[in-house]
């Protein structure tokens, strides 16, 4: 953190420099100018001061927000994954992602009126830091970012597994281009993930709505070799729920929350874009994302597809096409399940790809919060002149390598325990945000302050984390039963840690933080009236953000009323 704190800008002049001198330049650190009042403050404030004013470039429109909050979810997880949950019964599926889905919407609500009040690097889980206490915020950023620098390599082999559909050639040689491609993807900045994610976004959701249409279609008993009318005939045999139902529920969970996994990108992105207005309207995404791409599809697919199919079964293990409940619901259909498969596997080459791509840019910035903190060594902290985090891009393509295990036949093996290290961590990462946003309404309160100096307010209030708090530790809670006491199979320690290793991982970094911090016999968490509300708040001003919002009000009023409501969701 020194080099950064004691640095001078370095945003030298390059219209005099060649093409190539102003590329070399381009890699080189650009550090920022720290007033001489910030080095006078305690390790905590100036902490806070510093990861707000991170030299990462602003070049994220509403329009890129807008698509990474639709696709953050749409990978494998719904493509392929999906196909297990529905094994448990379309009831239990749809009763799982429900609730883990209205959890995530609260979580996402309260992510971002504390994104929208403090734009910082590393965003929730740098609020954790400042708003419950730096040991849980390190151990929250670190889980998080280790479960994108493991997906990375998994995506990578998903991409050539996906690919052997059409062509037998090595996959060494396919993750060997998907890696390049990646790496070289996110070295383009932030804008080129933003264009990239754009366009790749795009592809996902026009496949889903022509499968939604498709599947329509076919269950009121239209389209090609049909049987006539479908309707909700496989949700009463062989029935909604494997028993017992409870079991069933709680199998669905942690599919639910790998799928929604990368909701919270669009807040990590919240200090990469100039308006607050298109981080908050980018998180009102998420209702209709849930709504649509995921409760849709679970009710067409479970009309189309009974839970005793036994190729649903194949999305808990592999990347195979044909264990792809979006291909398993319209196999049936002749020659169009044939051009069905190949026009599905390529949208989950796309959607395989994107997620490869967020996971080289959610790490690399995770990375470089944790540096400029000085959790980590401040080389991790390296922004270079275009705003690039160097190192963390670095060090994520550097993991990335693991992808070339896929020549070897223990591949499966290796990765299973890979992501038995950040297992269910996505869970405590959403209820620690819930937890954060709790503490700082009510350090609010505790100042004597109010919600009116909020840019944005979750639609819930305090209400809404808790909640969603409520949820998730519910959800954990019957993860840890299910993997105790798995359905349909005898208990197994192999199977536990599998599924709950993140756990016990977690509670050894948090105490060895606060061990090699000196601080594990003091406070657990910041009290109330010391938790810092005022250092680069993006809105210092109260009069005027009222005026501002008092004209926002204004010109909202004069609309007609469909728009208002439009505005309300969205």
């Amino acid at each position: 953190m020194d080099s950064l704190e004691k640095g001078h800008s370095s945003n030298n002049s390059t219209s005099n420099l060649s093409a190539f001198e102003s590329f070399k330049h381009s890699f080189k650190r650009r550090t920022v100018s720290i007033p001489p009042e910030v080095d006078q403050m305690d390790p905590y404030h100036k902490v806070n001061y510093i990861l707000a004013n991170q030299p990462l470039k602003k070049s994220l429109k509403r329009r890129h927000l807008q698509m990474i909050a639709i696709d953050g979810t749409l990978g494998t997880g719904l493509f392929i994954g999906l196909g297990y949950s529905l094994s448990q019964g379309p009831g239990a599926t749809l009763i799982g992602f429900s609730i883990v889905g209205f959890g995530i919407y609260c979580v996402m609500q309260a992510a971002a009126e504390m994104a929208v009040a403090y734009p910082v690097s590393g965003s929730f889980a740098s609020h954790v830091g400042r708003f419950v206490d730096p040991a849980l915020g390190f151990t929250i950023a670190s889980n998080y970012g280790l479960s994108w620098l493991i997906s990375f390599p998994s995506e990578l082999i998903g991409c050539s597994m996906t690919i052997k559909y059409w062509s037998d050639v090595n996959p060494v040689a396919w993750v060997a281009i998907f890696w390049t491609f990646i790496v070289t993807l996110n070295l383009f900045g932030v804008k080129g993930y933003g264009e990239s994610e754009f366009i790749l976004s795009i592809i996902k959701v026009l496949a889903i709505i022509i499968f939604i249409i498709i599947g329509i279609v076919l269950i009121c008993g239209g389209g090609p070799n049909s049987t006539g009318y479908i309707g909700a005939k496989y949700w009463h045999d062989p029935g909604s729920f494997s028993h017992p139902a409870l079991k069933s529920i709680c199998s669905t969970l942690i599919s639910a929350g790998f799928s929604y996994g990368g909701t919270e990108l669009t807040l990590i992105s919240a200090i990469e874009t100039s308006k607050a207005s298109s981080v908050t309207r980018a998180t009102k995404q998420v209702f209709w994302r849930i709504a649509l791409f995921y409760i849709t599809t679970i009710v067409v697919i479970g009309c189309l597809v009974p839970r005793t199919d036994p190729r649903l079964l194949g999305g808990s293990t592999s990347q195979d096409i044909t264990a792809s409940p979006f291909v398993i619901a319209l196999s049936n259909t002749g020659s169009m399940g044939v051009k069905v498969s190949h026009f599905m596997n390529a949208v989950i080459l796309v959607a395989v790809l994107s997620v490869g791509n967020s996971c080289v840019y959610a790490s690399s910035r995770v990375i470089q919060s944790l540096g400029a903190s000085g959790q980590l060594p401040s080389i991790f902290a390296y922004i270079d002149n275009e705003g690039r985090p160097l190192v963390g891009i670095i060090v994520s393509a550097l993991i990335g390598l693991l992808c070339f295990v896929v020549a070897s036949s223990k591949q499966s093996i290796v990765f299973t325990w890979l992501f038995s290290l950040c297992s269910i961590s996505a869970f405590f990462t959403w209820f620690s945000i819930c937890l954060s946003h709790i503490r700082f309404r009510l350090a609010l309160y505790k100042q004597g302050r109010n919600t009116e100096e909020l840019g944005y307010k979750a639609t819930l209030g305090i209400y809404g984390s808790i909640i969603g708090g409520i949820i998730l530790l519910l959800v954990i809670i019957g993860e840890i039963w299910i993997s105790i006491f798995p359905l349909g199979s005898p208990a197994s320690v192999q199977t536990f840690f599998q599924n709950c290793l993140s756990i016990p991982l977690m509670i050894v970094v948090w105490s060895c933080y606060r061990i090699i911090k000196g601080t594990f016999f003091k406070k657990f968490w910041i009290p109330l009236d010391e938790i810092d509300l005022d250092t680069c708040k993006r809105y210092p001003d109260v009069d005027l953000l009222k005026q501002e919002q008092q004209l926002h009000a204004e010109k909202l009023a004069a609309k007609p009323l469909y728009y208002r409501i439009y505005r309300f969701w969205c």
